[in-house]
């Protein structure tokens, strides 16, 4: 009945700590074994679902202080770390260290500080790194330096054949 309502499935099996926060819940789905930490924050249409029908540990743990941005799919029995981010949209299949940020398709770790010092740490999911624009960035470059190198070359071989 509530799911009616409000839009959000949660197992009653789910464990869920204090200060925990869904922020527009439309579409948030918590699985059965899933354990959620102390001021964990979700966006809407996150599911945080399982992998097997087995009764076992199948969904995800979230640690203490983490968000997990808008429409992100974390599956199976992963482990997302203390004061860690899930950019929106992300599919996490792969446990995530403490103080990360993981965005994409899969989720890959795009930072993870070493000297973070208690709850120092910038939980600001909307200033995620845009790991895909830094990628064709760099082909860009790459494109760009080669065509100047094939452009050198194609000089150097037409004064060779000047008259």
């Amino acid at each position: 009945m509530v799911r009616f309502f409000t839009g959000i499935e949660i197992h009653p099996g789910a464990t869920i700590g204090e200060g925990f926060f869904i922020d527009h819940g439309m579409g948030v789905v918590i699985g059965e074994t899933t354990e959620i930490g102390k001021n964990v924050t979700i966006y809407q249409g996150v599911t945080l679902g399982g992998t097997s029908w087995k009764k076992e540990k199948r969904h995800p743990t979230i640690q203490d202080n983490v968000v997990v941005g808008a429409g992100a799919i974390l599956l199976g029995p992963i482990l997302v770390g203390n004061n860690s981010r899930v950019g929106a949209s992300s599919v996490v299949v792969k446990d995530v260290p403490a103080h990360s940020t993981v965005v994409g398709i899969p989720g890959r770790v795009v930072s993870h500080p070493t000297d973070v010092v208690g709850e120092h740490y910038d939980l600001e999911h909307g200033q995620l790194p845009d790991i895909e624009f830094k990628e064709i960035q760099s082909m860009r470059e790459e494109m760009q330096r080669m065509e100047q190198q094939m452009a050198e070359v194609l000089r150097a071989r037409s004064s060779d054949y000047e008259i």
